[in-house]
């Protein structure tokens, strides 16, 4: 942590700045979860202790809840897991994942006390809970949550006070930390980092926060460019792709202050994010903007439960009749219509039409550079998938360069040995050799990929999941 510093950061409390200048890609620092825990809906399904997805998994033969890789998981994540284990045996099933990630905390800091480790600046004790915001609705969640962690709670163990626990819960409520699968984009669980907790929002950052799966689950903080000595650290707390106002709603609802970044009182973007088609150097009329505006925003929801449910042709169909509607009057940087595009090319990828995919990942990347930092994961992820589907489609030469642009994004966002810029990296050589036989003769290019795609069967891509859905915030708050 030599590369950092506490302050105070006018308005906003505590803060992290920088104690040198430090470049994009950086790793300013790594931090080890105080606790973390899988979502109970996916607890049979990802590893509890390295939070990998894996097809098959074995389970505790003990409290029969945790499930692991292997047996190395599982002596790897028994320490966290031994009180645990117990516990649900004797209260009969596993509580909600607030419940645990609270009790895992609590043991922890009942055996190591508050500071945990020489690297942790800050205790939990200190970090804020927003309990006196919070609404009556979150309040009384927490009641609850009290209620069976006391039950949950062994009477053996040490006993916490109501108002040491509501604490907790309320940090746990606005600083839990989501956490992803192996890849980066699935939130599979929630974890506590205390260090992470003091840097601040900014709704166009200088860093950001990247997962890394090992023995531990720790988090890296990375600079996105350029940041001078003194500078205060920052890292968004929402997507970008919302305009000011939604990302003021969101930001005030789930972590309980206003946001005053130049982007917020400027609403920059805002207009390239709303803005309505042109068509010959005349604007679409701003009713008929605000009209098809709202109509995608309602079709948006049904799409999503659609996509939730599994009923990709209902998707494709809705998809296709908003867009009939939209894409005459929204500019192609409308986030509407981006959503449309995106939500559509994944579907397009998973059921296989990838000419389709294609062109619509590549109207979203278009769209994305004229909104993202050009260091963002989002921006970065989408262009992967781009790429992907234009080599799949066949047309190497965009793919190629979709995969490169990718790759430099991802090398400052996840860093070299993160599991998806090593994917990349092997599809970076794969698309450069096949795009040096494509520029050398076209015709054995395509002969040559004819007759690979002949010889290999059919088979379904992963159903679709996009980050934006996957991972919503960098914080998790039950719903």
């Amino acid at each position: 942590m030599e590369a950092v510093a506490i302050f105070d950061a006018p308005g906003k409390g505590r803060g992290l700045k920088a104690t040198k200048e430090m470049w994009a890609g950086d790793v300013v620092f790594s931090e080890a979860g105080l606790a973390a825990v899988v979502f109970d809906s996916m607890a049979e399904r990802i590893c509890h202790s390295c939070f990998r997805s894996q097809p098959k998994l074995q389970r505790c033969g003990q409290c029969r809840f945790a499930h692991y890789c292997d047996r190395t998981c599982q002596r790897a994540g028994w320490a966290e897991h031994k009180d645990e284990c117990g516990a649900i045996k004797t209260y009969g099933k596993a509580p909600n994942e607030s419940v645990r990630l609270t009790a895992r905390i609590v043991w922890r800091l009942d055996k190591e006390g508050s500071l945990v480790t020489d690297t942790q600046l800050t205790t939990v004790e200190d970090l804020e809970d927003h309990i006196f915001g919070m609404p009556d609705d979150d309040l009384q969640e927490i009641k609850v949550d009290i209620h069976n962690f006391l039950d949950y709670w062994p009477r053996n163990s040490k006993q916490h006070r109501v108002d040491d626990l509501s604490h907790i819960f309320g940090v746990v409520n606005c600083n839990g930390f989501t956490v992803s699968d192996q890849k980066g984009l699935q939130a599979v669980g929630v974890g506590l980092f205390p260090n992470l907790c003091l840097v601040n929002h900014d709704c166009w950052p200088n860093c950001t926060v990247i997962l890394n799966h090992g023995k531990y689950v720790t988090i890296e903080l990375r600079a996105l460019g350029k940041i001078s000595e003194g500078e205060e650290l920052t890292v968004s707390y929402v997507d970008y792709l919302n305009v000011s106002e939604d990302r003021q709603k969101l930001l005030k609802a789930q972590y309980f202050f206003d946001c005053t970044c130049d982007h917020c009182k400027n609403h920059t973007k805002d207009d390239v994010k709303m803005a309505g088609k042109e068509v010959d150097g005349v604007k679409v009329p701003e009713e008929q903007v605000k009209e098809a505006s709202d109509y995608c925003r309602v079709t948006l929801e049904k799409i999503n439960k659609s996509r939730l449910s599994g009923d990709y042709h209902e998707v494709v169909v809705m998809c296709r009749d908003c867009m009939k509607r939209a894409e005459p009057v929204l500019a192609e940087t409308h986030i509407y219509l981006l959503k449309l595009w995106s939500t559509l090319s994944e579907v397009q990828a998973y059921l296989q039409f990838i000419d389709d995919a294609a062109d619509l990942s590549r109207k979203v990347v278009e769209g994305y550079n004229k909104i993202y930092h050009p260091n963002n994961a989002a921006l970065g992820l989408a262009t992967m998938r781009s790429g992907v589907s234009h080599w799949q489609a066949g047309l190497i030469d965009v793919g190629h360069g979709m995969i490169c642009k990718a790759y430099a994004i991802l090398m400052v966002t996840h860093g070299p040995t993160h599991p998806i810029t090593q994917d990349l990296e092997a599809m970076r050589m794969q698309t450069e050799m096949e795009f040096r036989m494509f520029t050398q003769n076209e015709y054995v290019y395509h002969s040559m990929r004819e007759a690979a795609l002949k010889n290999r069967p059919m088979t379904m891509m992963n159903e679709p999941v996009s980050v934006q859905d996957g991972i919503k915030n960098l914080f998790h708050r039950r719903k």
